[in-house]
């Protein structure tokens, strides 16, 4: 696999494993019954729900923070940390600096639910709401770099990153060896193209399914343009998977281009659908973007009959009236 343009290698996701042990959990691999027998396939979910910081966010930031003391000592840090999130990447930098005994200062917009951002500030982290979108936000951070001298850890756009989200990959290589399958939730790119990179250097046949929201997919946009554009922010019951993905974007672009094969797009109905029957059948709360690959196989059909298939649960940040919504949705009564 080429490395030229992302810089994300087999080798860079062991390292990462190595730096967050004793920090991110390897979450279980379980059998779904109920969705394996209704797909007819083999339905493994991977419960990144189980994390400390409740989504799959924890493995890069942990990351970055263990890379960037071990390179350059815990006094490279100590004007803090700072980050832009639509919430789950806030909490896991939020756990791993007050972890690691380093500040943390999260930017978030206003579209960002209240739930999430009570579990950030509960972790000692400084939040600061700014601007409707995550891009937005991001001025908030690039001020604070510049007049703090804080040090980025982005949610997304960086080899580190990838590399630790990419740890999910080598657990499934590991649990399920012959899976035919791996469907993904896409936003900025780090999940989906850490695990493809993992997956696609230990078992290439395997394919990796990316989904989108079907309104302010910006990966997406910017796979169809050829490079990075801006897409308008919407709200969403997968909030998670909202945001741009940077126009000046240096790993995740290229790298999902790279090991992505398929990419669908879901609707708020089929958001809505998933996470009700996940909470009714497999009796576990997940957030929009945790339901996104359930709502993909059952919104177009996609043909998994007689395959081993795994999904991506990445977090369970959903407020409890974000569930009642998706109730309605589901019930036509929205």
């Amino acid at each position: 696999m080429s490395t030229s343009a992302h810089g994300v290698t087999l080798a860079s996701i062991y390292q990462a494993r190595r730096r967050i042990a004793g920090q991110a959990l390897r979450t279980p691999l379980v059998r779904s019954h109920a969705l394996s027998e209704r797909f007819d396939a083999d339905i493994l979910l991977k419960l990144e729900t189980l994390q400390p910081s409740g989504a799959f966010k924890l493995r890069g930031a942990a990351n970055m923070i263990a890379a960037l003391i071990e390179r350059h000592g815990c006094d490279a840090l100590e004007a803090g940390v700072v980050t832009a999130s639509t919430g789950n990447h806030g909490r896991a930098v939020a756990y791993a600096a007050a972890r690691l005994g380093v500040p943390a200062t999260i930017c978030l917009s206003r579209l960002v639910p209240a739930n999430k951002v009570a579990a950030i500030e509960a972790l000692g982290a400084e939040v600061r709401r700014v601007g409707e979108s995550q891009d937005e936000a991001f001025g908030e951070v690039e001020r604070l770099i510049r007049e703090r001298g804080m040090t980025l850890i982005p949610p997304f756009d960086d080899p580190l990153i990838a590399a630790g989200q990419g740890t999910i990959g080598l657990e499934l290589m590991e649990d399920a060896p012959d899976l035919d399958r791996v469907i993904v939730g896409l936003s900025g790119g780090g999940l989906l193209g850490g695990i493809g990179a993992a997956v696609k250097a230990i078992r290439p046949e395997t394919r990796i399914t990316g989904v989108s929201l079907s309104r302010g997919a910006a990966m997406w946009q910017s796979l169809q343009a050829g490079r990075p554009v801006a897409v308008e922010e919407v709200e969403s019951l997968a909030d998670s998977l909202g945001g741009g993905i940077g126009l000046d974007n240096r790993c995740t672009f290229s790298l999902v281009r790279e090991v992505m094969d398929e990419h669908y797009q879901v609707s708020e109905a089929a958001i809505a659908q998933a996470m009700v029957d996940i909470l009714e059948h497999e009796k576990l709360l997940v957030e929009g973007a945790a339901a996104v690959g359930l709502a993909a196989l059952a919104e177009h059909g996609i043909e998994v009959r007689g395959q081993r298939v795994a999904l991506i649960l990445s977090g369970n940040g959903v407020a409890l009236e974000t569930l009642d919504r998706a109730r309605r949705i589901a019930a036509g009564r929205v």
